[in-house]
């Protein structure tokens, strides 16, 4: 397999073979983001990507792979020809492969039409992967997310109308100490519209070399405290009105870990939360040097 540049995939996708059919991401203008600066994006050849799937096969057995998950930051982008050239040679060569999944924002998405999805679906489209971030219209127009709530709403919604399972990221803390409480309490608000499948909550980590790390250097940019993220997730789950969603914020970034459907386990949670954020204790927090992206 032919790998370039570090490779980022999502927790979920740990023991999916991991397809880079592009190099980098189309958009890669968001200020917190460091994880396609020293790419520039393109897509690969269909022959470099062909001659990974049949050395996969060969190595892994055509038979062992069910899953497959595309990268680098948005594959949805590609032509809609070349991506169906791509998972018509998946199946072929993985005669049970049961889910693809793939990264996608809003720009790519919405230059889907429902066809071109259910196409793809067909093709076993499984799960796209989408980040919202923050469902604060400054705060998106702050850290540069290339796409309105309105649109974010709206890309989602036609991913789920297409019977493809929706899995969107949000960020803990990206709206600084200003606007934390609307970032948490309008994120959920977004979410609610938006229906997905699977929420992954993970928590802001700003890294040198981001122009959110120069904001924060300048004091243009304030992190709130732990305490503080905690209360953006109690208050984010406080505000859910979904039905039938895993909620997630069991990532390595978050100084408390929630795994939770809900409604279901809704006021459990809550009530955990509750107690962390009264007690004020860093005994019920991640230590600092267990924190990671």
């Amino acid at each position: 397999m032919n790998y370039e540049g570090r490779i980022i995939r999502p927790p979920s996708e740990a023991d999916s073979l991991i397809l880079q059919v592009a190099v980098g991401c189309s958009h890669n203008r968001c200020t917190f983001c460091p994880a396609f600066k020293e790419k520039k994006f393109r897509i690969k050849s269909f022959d470099d990507i062909k001659r990974d799937i049949r050395q996969a096969a060969a190595v892994y057995g055509a038979d062992s792979v069910r899953r497959v998950f595309l990268c680098d930051g948005d594959p949805l982008i590609l032509p809609q020809n070349r991506l169906i050239e791509i998972f018509d040679e998946l199946n072929a060569a993985f005669p049970r492969l049961q889910r693809v999944g793939i990264y996608g924002n809003a720009k790519s998405v919405l230059r889907k039409s429902s066809d071109d999805l259910a196409e793809l679906k067909k093709r076993r489209l499984g799960i796209v992967y989408l980040g919202l971030e923050s469902g604060d219209p400054v705060t998106l127009v702050r850290i540069c997310k290339g796409a309105t709530v309105e649109q974010m709403v709206e890309a989602g919604l036609k991913i789920r109308q297409a019977g493809i399972k929706l899995n969107v990221t949000v960020l803990l803390g990206i709206g600084g100490t200003e606007r934390s409480r609307v970032h948490s309490v309008e994120t959920m608000r977004v979410l609610n519209r938006m229906k997905p499948n699977h929420i992954g909550a993970l928590t802001l980590m700003v890294v040198p070399g981001t122009q959110l790390y120069d904001e924060m250097k300048k004091g243009d940019f304030v992190l709130p405290d732990k305490f503080e993220l905690v209360r953006e997730l109690r208050d984010m789950i406080a505000e859910s009105e979904l039905e039938n969603c895993l909620f997630f914020s069991n990532h390595a970034s978050n100084y408390f870990p929630v795994q939770a459907r809900l409604p279901k386990d809704k006021e459990t949670i809550l009530q955990q939360l509750d107690f962390v954020l009264s007690s004020r204790n860093d005994k019920h927090l991640r230590k600092e040097f267990m924190r990671g992206l």
